[in-house]
């Protein structure tokens, strides 16, 4: 494979925009309505331990992606069919993620627009940027990530006026149990989802790569959480919950000036670039995979019709914006543990003891 290589501050600028991506359009930690705020809390702690669990498998055996480690720890024919299992996770992933923001985009303006059509347009820009390789994905990260977070700061101040406090009252009303659900919402979506890095990031230095973990978790769990709390404080846990995308309709409640010049296309565009970055990742990943048990020197010539297939699954993956909210909310959260929970836990234990076995033999 050729090696690429990004700076640390895109790095985190990548994993940052990776986590805001569909969750700040999607109301993530639904379930706990009102008390989202402490639930989105929980569960960047509960994360915490599995960054850390990413990071160390890259440090493991430095210079190798997890694709790479899992060959080393289990051989060649385990470790590519394990390889497969995490190939299908990101694939699909992509799929998912594009699907999210062609029905964003749909319901916030191309209303008679055939969703295909801009789930292609993003698609086509998502092929053509992993062509390019993550370094370009990463400069251009660095910029989006801080017009992002300026934005979503911004139009949360901007929209104080209209902020009730009352929307968060009273605390765990309903109990602690739909706080923890939300926390594990947001747990497996978006914050543990950061396994699909390991496929993509080799190590250089120990901190550096703790640093980027934990960095881009926290940063893009601070502008999650701004925004999420705002949603409430604006719109109050019903409206919040029962709206498909939170934060579009959030910003919609603000108005500039006496000729109430709306903000609505400006803050869809920026909503967007997150979604670029995580289908691109998802991409990249995909395609990395690939080559990797093929034992192709260069992915770039699959990223193409890899990624019209990415497009054409988004396509069909699901048949409503709400069957999709349906999955996000109920079905994906299982279907997530095997990836972003029980594999790493095993994989990094089992690298562990071969890393200790090597040692010895040493």
């Amino acid at each position: 494979m050729n090696k690429e290589g990004i700076s640390d501050k895109q790095g985190i600028a990548i994993i940052s925009l990776f986590i805001i991506g569909s969750s700040i359009i999607l109301a993530t930690a639904g379930e706990a309505k009102k008390d989202l705020w402490i639930a989105i809390i929980l569960s960047i702690i509960a994360a915490i331990p599995m960054i850390l669990i990413y990071s160390r498998l890259l440090l493991i055996f430095p210079g190798h992606d997890l694709y790479g480690v899992l060959q080393i720890v289990f051989g060649e024919f385990i470790g590519k069919g394990i390889s497969v299992l995490f190939i299908g996770f990101s694939f699909i992933l992509g799929g998912l993620v594009l699907r999210v923001f062609g029905d964003f985009v749909n319901v916030a303006s191309l209303t008679e627009t055939p969703i295909i059509i801009p789930m292609l347009m993003i698609g086509t820009l998502c092929i053509w940027s992993v062509k390019e390789g993550i370094e370009t994905i990463g400069r251009w990260g660095k910029f989006f990530l801080i017009g992002t977070a300026i934005l979503i700061f911004i139009v949360s101040l901007l929209l104080i006026s209209k902020m009730n406090i009352n929307n968060l009252r009273p605390v765990l009303e309903e109990g602690i149990k739909p706080v923890f659900k939300g926390a594990f919402q947001a747990f497996t979506f978006p914050f543990t989802q950061l396994i699909v890095f390991s496929t993509i990031f080799t190590s250089r230095k120990k901190k550096s790569v703790y640093k980027v973990y934990i960095m881009g978790l926290l940063i893009g769990g601070l502008v999650l959480y701004v925004s999420s709390i705002t949603d409430i404080l604006v719109l109050g846990s019903n409206t919040a919950s029962n709206v498909y995308f939170p934060t579009f309709e959030t910003a919609r409640r603000l108005s500039l000036g006496r000729v109430g010049e709306r903000l609505e296309i400006v803050i869809a565009i920026t909503l967007l670039l997150g979604g670029y970055i995580k289908v691109c990742i998802c991409l990249l990943s995909t395609c990395n995979g690939i080559a990797k048990i093929f034992n192709f020197n260069d992915y770039r010539f699959i990223v193409t019709p890899i990624g019209l297939l990415i497009i054409d699954l988004s396509y069909f993956i699901h048949n409503s914006v709400m069957e999709k909210a349906e999955f996000a909310s109920e079905i994906y959260p299982y279907y997530a543990i095997p990836f972003q929970i029980i594999l790493p836990v095993i994989i990094w234990i089992a690298a562990e003891i071969k890393k200790k076995k090597i040692e010895i033999e040493a």
